[in-house]
């Protein structure tokens, strides 16, 4: 290729929502588990859980969690990105959307301190965002009470989310 040859810039890749209705969903998510002939489970049994994990948040994170519609979105990106694969987990203080299995296994966790909403990023450094410290996005009440912003960081999270490392 000569010097100076500029390549033509592919196209952005924008994702869209499949716009599944509830029985939609669950027929892919049952097609998928049959195709894959997977065992895993959709829920973590309670014997698995770690002591930490409560399977209910603590009655002022939940308060949070609701006004800010994180668990709305994160409904919807499990119904309509992930066909109802993903895994909820609750914590006293958060909520995990996990996914993925062995290798690829990923999640998005939003916790609450005191009066902000955490989101854990998959970035070890401060990025371009006021609210960043490094390892998490840090909401007041003022931001998260903003649907749009609480909308884009979870979208964010989806796009780039914690890997975790494999059990092997």
């Amino acid at each position: 290729m000569p010097h100076g040859y500029n390549q033509p810039k592919k196209p952005n890749i924008f994702g869209e929502s499949h716009s599944l209705s509830d029985e939609e969903a669950d027929y892919v998510k049952d097609m998928i588990q049959e195709a894959q002939q997977s065992s895993r489970q959709l829920s973590i049994p309670k014997e698995d859980l770690a002591a930490s994990a409560t399977t209910k948040l603590n009655e002022s994170a939940a308060q949070i969690i609701e006004q800010s519609k994180v668990r709305l979105i994160l409904n919807r990106f499990n119904r309509d990105f992930l066909y109802r694969q993903g895994r909820f987990d609750e914590y006293q203080g958060g909520l995990l959307l996990k996914w993925g299995d062995g290798y690829s296994r990923k999640h998005i966790w939003v916790s609450v301190e005191g009066d902000n909403l955490l989101f854990e990023k998959s970035h070890y450094k401060q990025c371009d965002k006021s609210y960043c410290n490094g390892t998490h996005h840090v909401l007041s009440p003022d931001q998260w009470h903003n649907t749009a912003l609480i909308n884009a960081e979870l979208g964010d999270c989806f796009r780039r989310p914690v890997h975790e490392a494999s059990d092997d």
